[in-house]
């Protein structure tokens, strides 16, 4: 079985685009189709639909895909650890975070590290999201820190911790408190900031995915931290992890739907051709581990 049509089917399904996930890879897009034309064929089944909204799994494409992804974690760890017990590794590594990555999960990163059987040094830097893919792919990052709004199906991934979101409202009724429905917070207009950082992101696609229009500010901000003060200042609302949130506002609630929490997750994501790729399987495990007493702070 053609291992690189097993990675072209992973990476459309998590883009939810040929082309996509094409680009992503660095291929064209009939060559992309081609190569899960070819699986499908050899499966014999068909594994995805296509239409107007975008492309979606197929009922056997929601069976095979899961096994697809558990196949090929295997068999990149397999690849990593051949090439640590070839090549063992010494020295740091070097970690790429993006602004919105908060220096608790940084500190986090550091025990983690040092904590490692062979114990590591983290050398840090911060860049917007293309720059530290465009670092990833160049190998002078050895993994990233990211929020988890882009599919990059070409990388590894790591889910290492998720927060809640909250709506900072200044315009909201005197008094209001508790937990807000997103529908029912369609109605602010949000401050925007350049998507360098992920947030933008996620705000557009969430109120998006929810079929909901998402008003925004006719003025934008520099960064989160000017969008948390602006949001303060009354100039209009804000979505925010709950984290990022510095001011004492007099409207800041938890952002809800369907009844359930909104939460923005942080992931590592790191190139399968990594020589420190086990090391970096061991660091996030402990990584995770670390984090998930921060996650449950974040929640209180």
């Amino acid at each position: 079985m053609n291992i690189e049509g097993l990675r072209y089917a992973q990476a459309v399904s998590q883009t939810k685009s040929f082309s996509a996930a094409a680009r992503d890879y660095g291929v064209t897009q009939p060559a992309l189709s081609n190569g899960v034309a070819r699986l499908e064929e050899e499966l014999g089944v068909k594994l995805f639909d296509r239409s107007p909204r975008g492309v979606k799994l197929t009922a056997h494409g929601t069976r095979v895909l899961p096994l697809i992804d558990h196949a090929l974690g295997a068999l990149d760890s397999i690849v990593a650890e051949a090439r640590r017990l070839a090549r063992p590794a010494t020295g740091t590594i070097r970690m790429g975070v993006s602004p919105l990555i908060g220096a608790d999960l940084v500190a986090c990163a550091f025990d983690a590290a040092r904590g490692l059987p062979r114990p590591r040094e983290l050398v840090l830097r911060e860049a917007d999201l293309d720059l530290l893919r465009s670092a990833l792919k160049a190998s002078d990052l050895d993994v990233a820190l990211v929020p988890a709004v882009e599919a990059m199906p070409a990388f590894r991934h790591r889910i290492i911790l998720s927060e809640p979101v909250v709506v900072v409202d200044p315009a909201a009724a005197p008094g209001t408190d508790g937990p807000v429905e997103l529908a029912a917070a369609a109605d602010a207009d949000y401050i925007l900031v350049p998507d360098t950082c992920g947030l933008t992101t996620f705000t557009t696609r969430l109120f998006h995915s929810n079929d909901l229009t998402l008003r925004a500010y006719p003025g934008e901000a520099a960064s989160y931290r000017v969008l948390d003060e602006w949001a303060g200042m009354g100039v209009g609302a804000a979505l925010l992890p709950r984290s990022k949130v510095t001011g004492r506002h007099a409207n800041c609630r938890p952002l809800m739907r369907a009844g359930t929490p909104v939460e923005i997750s942080y992931e590592a994501v790191w190139t399968r051709e990594n020589p420190l790729a086990a090391d970096l399987e061991e660091f996030m495990d402990s990584l995770v581990e670390a984090a998930d007493s921060l996650g449950a702070l974040h929640r209180e």
